[in-house]
């Protein structure tokens, strides 16, 4: 009988050292935490307009892999050179003073380790604020089969202004609490990232977020968190919220509600009103608020 306990623990043994050692070399991170939250300046040669009116977008760009998103098919390098195209053409023609993105990809085998950020800045954006919320040696999504897996991910949101960044910060979000463990140490951080810009001598504030998709319960903490800080901020200067908020108006018990019952905040209600998915639009996730 001892026999074949010490055979079946070293079965064990064989079988779940190389699971466990995988698992601690994937969920790893591959950079320094110091290095999630950076504002970055360039010299960029840009024409900034001197009028008074100013333009914003926010745009969720799915680390530019279009309809393919999550989905255990194969992306080719084209379809991100394309889809760059696009938006490139896209953003060069609005012409925005500011871009609000989430899901960008700054170093991630699943878009071919395209520095995303920077193709979009050289469009003519000096200063970016730029927050990393997913740094993970390799991820093993989608599940099956592995040949699709994402594999090595720097991931997370950025500011892009033609004017100053002068002070930038991000504010991480609670997470899923009954999130397995398995999963959660391959989970991406929730942000809200806080950037004060300065417009022609006068201090903008900009709140990007991109808020939980899966977990209601965690989406409504979370907004209640960035209401605060927006109500902060609006006290003393003009802010604008903005963002992914991964929540639809016409649902009732939509957590977006609360932010439109901020007393005299201000909501973009564009023509289109819907913004997800893409290829036909049915439901509103993406907004834009402002004091």
């Amino acid at each position: 009988m001892t026999k074949l306990i010490k055979t079946a623990l070293t079965i064990s043994g064989i079988i779940f050292l190389p699971v466990l050692l995988f698992f601690f070399w994937a969920s790893s991170p591959t950079l320094d935490e110091k290095q999630y939250v950076q504002l970055i300046n360039q010299d960029i040669q840009q024409t900034v307009s001197t009028d008074s009116v100013y333009s914003i977008i926010t745009y969720n760009i799915g680390y530019l892999s279009g309809m393919t998103n999550n989905l255990p098919i194969a992306k080719p390098r084209n379809l991100f050179d394309t889809n760059l195209k696009t938006v490139l053409y896209e953003l060069k023609k609005s012409d925005p003073e500011f871009i609000a993105l989430q899901e960008i990809d700054y170093d991630a085998d699943r878009s071919y380790n395209i520095n995303q950020q920077h193709e979009l800045a050289s469009l003519g954006y000096d200063h970016i604020a730029q927050a990393i919320n997913w740094d993970k040696t390799y991820v093993p999504f989608p599940y099956w089969p592995p040949s699709m897996h994402f594999g090595k991910v720097v991931s997370g949101q950025s500011i892009l202004s033609k004017y100053p960044i002068t002070i930038h910060k991000s504010i991480v979000l609670e997470r899923v609490e009954d999130t397995p463990f398995y999963r959660d140490a391959f989970y991406l951080d929730r942000l809200l990232q806080v950037a004060e810009i300065n417009v022609q001598g006068r201090k903008v504030v900009i709140m990007n977020v991109h808020l939980e998709a899966w977990d209601r319960p965690t989406r409504d903490k979370q907004t209640v968190e960035i209401i605060s800080v927006y109500k902060e901020y609006s006290k003393n200067y003009p802010t604008i919220l903005l963002g992914d908020f991964n929540s639809d108006p016409s649902d009732p018990d939509a957590s977006i509600h609360a932010v439109l019952a901020i007393p005299n905040i201000g909501y973009v209600n564009s023509k289109s009103g819907s913004t997800f998915p893409s290829d036909n639009p049915s439901i509103r996730i993406d907004h834009i608020f402002y004091t």
